[in-house]
């Protein structure tokens, strides 16, 4: 009887992980990496693409120059394309210095949404431009290596587009601008599920041409950004336990939630998918909360900003810039060692936490997380 039921046991964790494939936590084997996102995966698509200004001190750290990338220095895509013995990713509207895309593409650009642009948003180039991009690069690389294979050794062939890894990071700033505008708990998840059926849509579209590796990112723990606290934590109340802003903690939570629940729902309908969601808010919140013990000194002040503490961050003046604010003139400078700093710029992390993140991740830990085989579509 005991024989019976470890068997039983057995063909039922293989019936349930048959659901739930998984993608190799530790070591990543991917011929090319296609990126979708915000600016916490933009390796100068904005930059490139609207010729965004992009302050002297951002790649300070590791690039010694501005690289396009809203950070210090690296970011967690960068880390993660490290881990994969990759080159970092060339952005898809980069045209000057000729860039290789024989390893894959980044259609992240920084102010990027889910739902599509409009004349208020900062990045016009949202997912589902992000994807219309995606497939021209993809029928024009096809169609350039029909006629010159030489260029093989600047784009991705054929097989590599089934082969590669397809990143998805983004939904942040959907969630932010939700703040923006009165609406009610019940508007908010009414909203994130509208996101949701956006996502499903754009990654069934790259399923249905042959893509079947997916790595999706779930949301960080938005109110303890201190561009949100200076805005929305002028109230003790309306803070918790870490000095972040509860509303839009909450609110990543349900978006995560909701995530969660759109990964399994496409599963199910993709077949031959591999997806694997990563934990970023846990990995962030773990840091936030414990970031002495990581060797930061400050949890929430921004590396990069103007005002001191406890936030070093002032919704007037942008890091790097410098300006007149009450008669005097002032600049939004650095700190002097951004390793003690998880946040860079007020919105941004400093490569130091990336590099914190990245590290977390390829341990596994915060991949596929084990609640999942407890979810209704399994039962």
């Amino acid at each position: 009887m005991a024989l019976l039921y470890i068997l039983h046991s057995l063909l039922k964790l293989a019936f349930l992980c048959s659901f739930w494939p998984t993608v190799i936590p530790l070591s990543l084997n991917y011929p090319a990496v296609f990126n979708f996102g915000d600016s916490n995966s933009d390796t100068g698509g904005l930059v490139a693409g609207k010729a965004f200004p992009m302050t002297q001190f951002n790649g300070e750290t590791y690039f010694h120059e501005p690289s396009g990338r809203f950070c210090d220095g690296r970011l967690i895509i960068d880390f993660l394309m490290e881990a994969m013995e990759l080159p970092y990713m060339n952005p898809y509207l980069e045209s000057v210095g000729s860039p290789s895309f024989q390893t894959g593409c980044n259609f992240a650009t920084g102010g990027s949404t889910i739902l599509p642009a409009n004349a208020a948003s900062t990045s016009p180039f949202s997912f589902n431009l992000q994807l219309s991009q995606f497939f021209r690069f993809k029928n024009r690389a096809l169609t350039l290596l029909s006629k010159d294979k030489e260029l093989q050794n600047y784009l991705p062939a054929e097989d590599d587009f089934n082969k590669a890894l397809y990143i998805f990071d983004i939904g942040q700033n959907d969630l932010d601008g939700v703040f923006y505008f009165p609406a009610s708990d019940e508007q908010v998840v009414a909203f994130i599920s509208k996101l949701m059926s956006e996502l499903n849509y754009g990654m069934k579209r790259l399923y249905d041409a042959g893509a079947r590796n997916f790595w999706v990112h779930n949301t960080g723990p938005l109110g303890c950004l201190p561009r949100i606290i200076a805005t929305f934590g002028k109230k003790p109340s309306n803070l918790d336990e870490h000095g972040c802003v509860a509303s839009h903690n909450r609110a990543a939570t349900v978006f995560n939630k909701k995530l969660h629940d759109m990964c399994l729902q496409f599963l199910a309908h993709s077949p031959e998918a591999n997806i694997t969601y990563v934990d970023i808010f846990s990995i962030k919140l773990n840091l936030i909360s414990n970031y002495s013990l990581y060797g930061f000194q400050q949890p929430l002040a921004a590396c990069c900003g103007y005002g001191g503490p406890p936030l070093n961050f002032d919704t007037r003046i942008a890091c790097g810039v410098t300006k007149d604010l009450n008669g005097s003139i002032v600049t939004a400078n650095p700190c002097n060692n951004t390793a003690e700093y998880i946040n860079w710029d007020g919105t941004h992390y400093t490569e130091a936490a990336n590099g914190f993140v990245a590290d977390e991740i390829l341990t596994g830990n915060y991949s596929d997380s084990p609640h999942l085989r407890n979810s209704p579509f399994l039962t």
